[in-house]
């Protein structure tokens, strides 16, 4: 008998509403695809108050940031050496935001060739870091992180997971300053892998979306919709290639297959 070690390494979330769980609980989670001897730290932040604006330089692409004078308390799993950055990757606020960054996403080459992804802009090796201790919900984690995304540039495609004691949002950058988010409804759930998943946005339903000012303008500036109508972010974004067909889409198939058993797809 020949013993075969599974080569995959795929990094999946997954985000429940409130009325989708059995004590009322919002949910959200997402396992890191790293190597099993890749240990990582527990940390509690404590709350703080200085006197200046404290800044934030990263050591993994050199993006600088303000800071707020107020920290508020926090919880993260940065990785276990800060070589290659802090990576603090989850944690809780002292107000009951939970966040979770990222899940590794990828832009298709017409985007990005008309908004290229930014060098020195925010990645995941930052996200907690300068989002989780300045926030008081999720829909304000997401308002806060999408406008340093706005005015610095992302070098990444990501997703980012953001809860609170009543809603659950995800969030998704895309190219060099484009993003969106949307809300998890109460009675679902949503499982993601490494591709970018919103789909049709609703532009005049701001309780359940969140945009990048300018998305529409931008996209029709550059041609990138080519669809008759609506507006489908993952369409116009995202990727649409053999990795999604074998990497990514059985992750989510085989999530709603153990979630729904019932249901044929």
């Amino acid at each position: 008998m020949t013993n075969q070690s599974n080569p995959y390494s795929a990094c999946t979330s997954f985000l429940a509403g409130r009325l989708a769980t059995t004590d009322g609980s919002t949910l959200i989670g997402r396992n890191e695809d790293s190597q099993a001897a890749w240990p990582k730290h527990f940390v509690v932040h404590p709350h703080h108050e200085y006197s200046e604006p404290q800044i934030f330089k990263s050591t993994d692409n050199g993006f600088t940031l303000n800071l707020p004078k107020i920290s508020a308390k926090y919880t993260a799993t940065p990785e276990w050496t800060d070589k290659f950055g802090l990576f603090e990757e989850d944690g809780i606020n002292e107000y009951g935001v939970a966040m979770s960054a990222t899940e590794s996403a990828y832009t298709n080459n017409q985007a990005l060739g008309a908004d290229p992804l930014v060098e020195n802009g925010i990645g995941e090796e930052a996200m907690v870091t300068v989002t989780l201790p300045y926030i008081k919900t999720a829909r304000e984690g997401v308002a806060y992180l999408g406008n340093i995304v706005e005015k610095y540039g992302t070098s990444e495609t990501n997703g980012i997971l953001f809860s609170d004691q009543t809603e659950v949002w995800y969030m998704e950058t895309a190219a060099g300053h484009q993003w969106v988010a949307q809300r998890i409804p109460d009675d679902a759930y949503a499982v993601v892998a490494n591709q970018l998943s919103i789909q049709e946005i609703d532009f005049d339903d701001d309780d359940n979306f969140m945009t990048v000012p300018g998305l529409t303008e931008f996209v029709a500036q550059n041609h990138l919709n080519t669809q008759t109508s609506g507006f489908n972010f993952r369409n116009i974004f995202g990727t649409n290639d053999l990795s999604d067909e074998f990497y990514n889409n059985p992750r989510v198939w085989y999530g709603q297959k153990l979630l729904n058993p019932h249901t044929e797809q």
